[in-house]
């Protein structure tokens, strides 16, 4: 098992909707929901390009927003995994 751990930008939630369509997806077995991250449990990870969409909800006005983070680890050993994070600033 594979997780995506999401850190969402300050002010923002996961809208309501988007999880309901990640769930969808097959390859996304749970998702989890903190204060201020979002972590996705998939079955596995394997040669194909995966593309997510999180979609968000601003619920208060922030200034000067830092980047957000996003890891990808395996569950069962999860500094093993090598695959690089990413960030963004939700333009």
């Amino acid at each position: 098992m594979v997780i995506m751990e999401v850190s969402l930008l300050s002010g923002f939630v996961l809208a309501p909707r988007a999880r309901m369509l990640l769930e969808r997806l097959t390859i996304v077995k749970k998702i989890e929901v903190k204060a201020d991250v979002v972590y996705i449990y998939l079955e596995k990870l394997n040669d194909e390009s995966q593309a997510f969409i999180l979609q968000l909800e601003q619920l208060i006005q922030i200034k000067n927003l830092k980047p957000a983070s996003i890891k990808v680890y395996d569950y069962y050993q999860p500094g093993g995994l090598q695959i690089p994070s990413c960030s963004g600033t939700g333009t």
